[in-house]
């Protein structure tokens, strides 16, 4: 989610809910993981989480077409088994839902639309002396426009060819597409700051050049919302490490249901959190510039969701943050975080944003 002055680069999002709608009986503490049941945890490999995905991809289209329905996954049942999420707007579009889908269980979860996600012990948005940690508040230098100002996070570092990067969504990096309010559009070579101008009172003068962007446009044509920007030499820490997680792995591991993950971002820090659903399709809507009308709509197929009960592991501001294994050493990437809602956030799978970059991470 991309933080403003505005509050949020409004990406409108499929929200998911994995027990319901901003608080459950039992709130968490965004340090530590969910608490509950002792949970199977099953990646989309396993032959009957691959066949759930199966039909749930053949219904998807059908399901969707009901406007009150946004978005479907698959996931563990109650009965520990595999089942189609289905995520509803309201109760009406819930009790319309078929208890199965080919022998597999339907699991309706009624819940708010996604936004794109725009008090730790250690600062994430506070100016850091060179060469910078990532995990922490930064974007676009120019983005403010129509008396607002945005930002995101820096999310990781990655390498392409011969050139460390900064990873982050486009919508944090690159979102401006149409000369309006600031006169200007993203383009290559333009300066990525730390902390980005929602911590600095919209000043740029304030913040610090860190990265020149390199403009990839992933969307709308791709299924990612990914960015990069060349570091500028002695910065940022060419270890990656990222605040209050360290270095990672430079190897990365697919997710599964109920896996631990925790990430680091620019506004609500060091959080953890597990994988409630994969494979699942999402329709997001974008802004053309920092706070601006609608540029276009996009369906993103694939995604993984993770629990963000009262939005204790995303919130606005978080966009960017990579999310990985909660290990304490050396974690490996899962995902790039994107969007989100109270009780949902969701991640482009890490590989699909490697891939469409012709990146690897940097870690150990």
């Amino acid at each position: 989610m991309k933080h403003f002055s505005r509050v949020l680069l409004l990406l409108l999002v499929v929200a998911l809910a994995f027990g319901g709608f901003v608080g459950c009986s039992k709130e968490e503490s965004p340090a530590e993981p969910q608490s509950g049941q002792q949970d199977l945890v099953m990646s989309a490999s396993h032959p009957l989480f691959k066949a759930a995905m199966a039909i749930q991809d053949k219904h998807t289209a059908k399901i969707m077409a009901d406007p009150n329905v946004i978005g479907t996954a698959t996931t563990l049942g109650d009965d520990g088994k595999p089942a189609i999420m289905v995520l509803v707007l309201n109760e009406a579009a819930k009790a319309a839902l078929p208890a199965t889908l080919e022998g597999v269980g339907v699991k309706a979860v009624v819940t708010d639309r996604i936004v794109a996600m725009g008090t730790a012990a250690v600062s994430h948005t506070a100016k850091q002396t060179p060469p910078i940690q990532l995990g922490t508040s930064g974007g676009w230098r120019y983005d403010l426009a129509n008396g607002y100002c945005c930002g995101g996070t820096l999310g990781s570092l990655i390498q392409v060819g011969s050139q460390k990067r900064i990873l982050s969504n486009y919508h944090v990096f690159e979102a401006d597409i149409v000369s309006g309010g600031n006169g200007r559009v993203a383009t290559t070579g333009d300066y990525i700051i730390q902390p980005g101008l929602i911590d600095v009172s919209c000043s740029a003068s304030s913040a610090q050049n860190v990265a020149t962007l390199v403009k990839t446009s992933s969307l709308p044509g791709s299924n990612v919302d990914c960015s990069s920007a060349t570091i500028i030499s002695g910065m940022v820490n060419e270890t990656g490490a990222i605040l209050e997680i360290g270095t990672i792995s430079k190897t990365t591991i697919a997710a599964a249901v109920n896996q631990a993950v925790k990430k680091s971002g620019r506004t609500s820090g060091l959080t953890r959190s597990k994988v409630s659903g994969l494979n699942a399709t999402i329709s997001v809507t974008y802004e053309n510039e920092c706070a601006g009308g609608t540029a276009f709509t996009k369906t993103f197929t694939g995604q993984i969701l993770v629990t963000n009960r009262a939005s204790k592991f995303l919130k606005g501001g978080d966009s960017g943050s990579l999310m990985v294994q909660d290990l304490t050493t050396n974690p490996k990437a899962i995902g790039l975080l994107f969007a989100g809602s109270t009780s949902i956030a969701v991640a482009n799978p890490i590989n699909s944003v490697l891939s469409f970059l012709g990146a690897t991470m940097v870690g150990i």
